[in-house]
């Protein structure tokens, strides 16, 4: 009979260390990571370039001790302990959902960059009191994936050809990008500021020209906008060549300022450009 009474006693016991845990408050993370804190738990957030913004944000619904969830339990959000050379602003006060905003340094070189984030409870009015966490980025200039297509373009002289470029964010900021083109003498200067989201891909087109025939080699430069040495290069092949079928394929390139009576001889040609490539 004491082992039984002593058993149920370890049972009773182990239940109410287990049920606090349940019950505890916690940070629910929403950008750029999807994950719920509880106290005692570090946050990684990923990566991001020297120089680039990002921004956390978590809801401000949470549980108190009894497990009564409060959908204001956290009024405000604040950012501390930052490195040397970076910037923080603070949330807003009593918003659904509460974003800090971080700035590496333009100098960071390449690691692992801790910081504290305090979730808050203004006033201990829920009896919340103050949220903890311990959390960090890894500091790189790799933060995003670079493709180009077609590979070769064959137009004829001054035809607009389009490149399509592919960036995969893989970083936590959603700084913009400029997009330039090198290798061509005539008229490609423009520059271009997109601004794809972190952890996705984006698709963008970019036309060059180019009235002199001849084989080009095209150089495709994406760099941050927020820093130099966050940038990837990748490169295409531009052939000009003076002939009917070029002015052909070139109709599908570009947008036509001719009658609409044309469109179906235009439709033709392209069609005959296509199967002669």
């Amino acid at each position: 009979m004491p082992n039984a009474v002593l058993k149920i006693s370890l049972l009773f016991a182990l239940v109410l260390a287990v049920i606090p845990l349940s019950n505890a408050m916690y940070v629910h993370v929403v950008e750029p990571t999807n994950v719920t804190i509880y106290s005692g738990n570090q946050l990684y957030l990923g990566q991001v370039g020297p120089g680039q913004t990002f921004y956390v944000t978590i809801s401000s619904a949470t549980s108190n001790v009894t497990g009564a969830v409060n959908n204001l339990g956290w009024n405000e959000f604040t950012v501390s302990n930052l490195p040397k050379g970076w910037a923080g602003k603070n949330s807003a006060l009593y918003t659904s959902n509460l974003s800090v905003e971080v700035t590496s340094s333009a100098e960071s070189i390449n690691g692992t960059y801790n910081f504290t984030l305090t979730a808050i409870n203004i006033g201990n009015y829920s009896k919340l009191g103050n949220f903890t966490i311990p959390a960090h980025v890894n500091i790189t200039q790799d933060v995003f994936k670079l493709s180009a297509y077609p590979q070769r373009l064959v137009v004829g002289p001054g035809e607009p050809a389009v490149i399509y470029i592919s960036i995969n964010n893989t970083g936590v900021s959603d700084n913009p990008f400029i997009i330039t083109a090198s290798g061509l003498p005539a008229f490609n200067n423009a520059s271009e500021t997109v601004i794809p989201l972190h952890h996705t891909t984006s698709k963008y087109s970019y036309p060059v020209y180019e009235d002199t025939p001849g084989v080009w080699p095209v150089s495709i430069l994406v760099q941050s906008s927020r820093s130099p040495l966050v940038y990837k290069r990748t490169n295409v092949t531009l052939v000009v060549n003076a002939s009917v079928l070029n002015d052909y394929n070139a109709i599908g390139q570009g947008a036509l300022a001719f009658p609409i009576i044309y469109e179906p001889a235009y439709a033709v040609m392209y069609l005959i450009g296509l199967i002669f490539k």
